[in-house]
């Protein structure tokens, strides 16, 4: 279904922290815990600039959205913050 996405997505997310491999992720949070933090963020930081750009000129916003998204959680899976936490906030915030 499509609401287990993001669900499915953290979970490979925080394989790829726990059981590394050659893949993008896994090498972006398995560099020196100070140099992958900043890698994460400066990814982030690009990915929200492309957001801007993707709106700005009604172009691709949909992808550059996605990529935003992944690169968040993936800082979350990074920092070891459990989805439910995220969830939960979302939850509290509809009240």
């Amino acid at each position: 279904m499509k609401d287990t996405i993001i669900r499915e997505v953290y979970s490979v997310l925080e394989d790829r922290r726990d059981n590394p491999i050659d893949s993008y992720t896994s090498k972006l949070m398995s560099n020196d815990k100070k140099r992958a933090e900043d890698k994460i963020l400066e990814k982030i930081g690009e990915e929200a600039a492309e957001v801007i750009i993707a709106s700005k000129n009604d172009e691709n916003l949909v992808e550059e959205s996605a990529d935003l998204i992944f690169h968040t959680l993936l800082l979350l899976v990074y920092k070891n913050i459990n989805i439910e936490d995220l969830f939960s906030e979302f939850e509290k915030r509809r009240k």
